[in-house]
């Protein structure tokens, strides 16, 4: 073993050093990649700490690549930009068998083949990034962000030790001068429950899933907290790859680990036309909770290089790949009883009691039931064995019971006569879809017309989430919507988890809403029946908030789409003189009463036309037009030389091109919401 103090020259250190990273890269490489080291934990160690002690004694020998330099660089400000060589395009994703055979149907009849041959992997639940490669060192690291430009994380992708930091020559393979990749970044499932645990011990919000902690664990200022969290990758493509070209893509999947990068060789298949790829779909859905990690599906790539070539690519993702996802997940359990939830509006919600179940790594105790009329149609009774699935992973439902198990027990549910909260008596509708308390000062009531003001479609209040608004009215700070106004930083510094940034950013956040335009205002008051397009025209219509609240029903039903029902609802609303009372202490605290023309003059986007093209990750497509004509500027739908801004998303298509051939300046989501002050807070 080498002694570091042993060694006076520095010539001799450098050559010591060089060979101390090459062996270090090379069993990381056994260790990370193989999961079959070669020696021991403490020969590493002794390797490692003598490189850590020449590196320190010769620090001008100290480079960027070393295994050392894993540890993190210090905070930065923000993470920079980085833009793809070539735009991330996510897979066409599909649910069903018919899609599928549609898929290998369409690569057979345009290729002119009888069979097709593919390369089938698990579809990875985490964070997909690009790493790229100059002369075997790895110099850049990026998320996909908008397709088109990501975030720069080379320095948390440093910290982890299954990334390279210099590419191997395994086989007399020898890398290429250029290479780029694609890959996933993950937490394994049962690392990511210890990190949990941990995380709750020391107070900390414990994050929903393992691609959440994956992706927030990279996305870190500081790379030595990157550094602490347990993460992986798999490399699965390469996006460039300078004088070394593949035949197909089980070629290229097997060359890139002599290179040191790490591929889930295990669980990849070569499955020849349709029915090996359904069989491959259905053994993977079978051993997903089997695998160490998340996976929402499987992917499927055409095996011929050149054949993905002359399929080529969609607008928004390639023709010959597709993603075909599994079936929700669900379990059985026992229905241990049914409470009762209260709404902004007053309408009572069923909801499950479950006993703890896990699915897919998500204890489950609560499900929604709807409405009264789907407990019925569906049979559900108290105490009841019944399947539980999450929708989309993520949202738990009441599927069905299992009455074959029942013991006679079981209970039917009734909808209690009076409100849980404030015991007024309920009104339940004919067809018992809808039950709701007529109290419009349930406290109840009250707590979630809170959330709705603030949310995004309203008044869009950052850092007012579910959790802060409840905090704020159990400690009697909130009593409604406009008590919002009467928030002081002194008052929110005596709380629990206010420190004097968060409740800063608070404040300012509060007298920003203020600039939010009429229909917005009219959206926050929670009128039943008025969604945002409603607010939109009513705000057209009326111009003020003073004209809107006294306005008859037959006045109502002249705006375009007003019909009796909900003209009856907005004329009930402003009947209510506790309504009445909220909306005069909102417009006394500043909120606009007049429509928002009146205000355009003053807003950021003033006399900007805008144009939003490919994926949008934060908004929807008409949420972002909406939020441009709130903020006073123009959404158009076509790109022209009277085009201010295009904002670019992943998958942009012929927009982009014309807008650079025009000069057009060019932003991402990102840049655009940093315009309009609605960046991360």
């Amino acid at each position: 073993m080498v002694d570091p103090d042993a060694i006076a020259e520095e010539k001799d250190a450098e050559e010591t050093i060089l060979k101390l990273r090459e062996a270090i890269a090379f069993h990381d490489y056994r260790y990370y990649v193989l999961d079959s080291p070669l020696i021991t934990d403490q020969e590493y160690d002794q390797m490692l700490i003598a490189l850590v002690r020449l590196e320190e004694r010769f620090p001008q020998l100290v480079s960027p690549d070393s295994p050392t330099q894993r540890v993190g660089a210090e905070p930065r400000t923000e993470l920079g930009l980085v833009t793809h060589p070539v735009p991330m395009l996510s897979l066409r994703t599909v649910y069903d068998e018919e899609t599928i055979r549609s898929f290998d149907a369409t690569c057979k009849q345009e290729l002119g083949i009888r069979v097709a041959e593919y390369v089938a992997e698990p579809k990875f639940d985490g964070l997909a990034v690009e790493l790229s490669y100059e002369g075997g060192r790895l110099t850049l690291a990026s998320t996909r962000g908008d397709g088109i430009t990501g975030e720069d994380v080379t320095a948390n992708m440093r910290t982890i030790k299954e990334v390279p930091l210099t590419l191997l020559s395994l086989d007399e393979e020898k890398p290429p001068n250029r290479l780029i990749v694609r890959g996933e970044v993950f937490m394994l499932i049962d690392e990511f429950n210890r990190f949990n645990e941990k995380r709750i011990e020391g107070q900390e919000a414990p994050f929903a899933n393992p691609r959440n902690a994956a992706a927030g664990s990279l996305r870190q200022l500081d790379a030595k907290i990157t550094a602490a969290r347990p993460l992986h990758i798999y490399i699965y493509e390469v996006v460039v790859s300078e004088d070394r070209s593949f035949t197909t893509q089980w070629e290229l999947i097997h060359t890139l680990p002599k290179w040191g990068l790490r591929v889930d060789l295990e669980h990849a298949r070569l499955c020849r036309g349709i029915v090996e790829l359904l069989a491959y779909h259905k053994h993977a859905a079978e051993k997903r909770d089997s695998l160490r990690f998340e996976v929402d599906g499987v992917v499927f790539k055409l095996n011929d290089r050149m054949g993905q070539e002359k399929l080529g690519l969609r607008t928004r993702d390639p023709r010959w790949a597709v993603a075909y996802k599994f079936k929700p997940r669900e379990a059985t359990t026992k229905l241990r009883g049914i409470t009762v939830q209260v709404g902004r509006t007053g309408r009572l919600t069923p909801v499950a009691e479950l006993e703890p179940v896990n699915i897919g790594g998500v204890e489950v105790e609560r499900a929604s039931l709807h409405n009264l009329s789907e407990i019925e149609r569906k049979d559900i009774r108290i105490g009841d064995t019944v399947v539980v699935e999450r929708a989309g992973d993520v949202i738990p439902q009441v599927v069905r019971p299992v009455p074959e198990v029942r013991s006679g027990s079981e209970t039917r549910f009734s909808m209690p006569a009076h409100c849980p909260v404030c015991g007024s008596e309920i009104v339940l509708s004919q067809d018992k879809k809808m039950a709701s308390c007529p109290n419009v000062t349930c406290p109840a009531q009250t707590r979630e017309s809170v959330k709705h003001f603030v949310s995004r479609d309203g008044m869009d209040i950052q850092g007012l989430g579910d959790k802060r608004v409840d905090q704020l009215f159990d400690v009697g700070l909130l009593s409604g919507p406009d008590s919002i106004y009467d928030l002081t930083e002194d008052r929110l510094l005596s709380l629990e988890r206010f420190g004097q940034k968060s409740a800063e950013n608070l404040i300012a956040q509060i007298q920003a809403s203020k600039r939010q335009p009429l229909e917005r205002v009219i959206f926050s008051l929670g009128i039943p029946e008025v969604g945002t397009a409603t607010a939109r025209a009513l705000a057209k219509h009326f111009k003020s908030l003073d004209r809107l609240a006294k306005a008859k029903v037959d006045e109502l039903t002249e705006v375009q789409d007003i019909g009796p029902e909900t003209a009856g609802s907005i004329r009930s609303f402003f009947n209510e003189e506790r309504n009445r009372a909220v909306v005069r202490k909102l417009a006394a605290a500043g909120l606009a009463t007049v429509e928002r023309e009146e205000l355009r003059a003053s807003q950021p986007l003033t006399g900007l036309t805008i144009v939003f093209t490919g994926e949008m990750e934060r908004w929807t497509r008409s949420e972002a037009e909406k939020l441009v004509e709130d903020l006073g500027g123009h959404a158009s739908s076509s790109v022209s030389k009277k085009t201010s801004i295009l904002v670019a998303g992943p998958n942009a298509g012929q927009k982009l091109e014309t807008a650079r051939k025009l000069g057009v300046r060019v932003i991402t989501e990102r840049e655009f919401a940093d315009m309009i002050g609605k960046g991360a807070a």
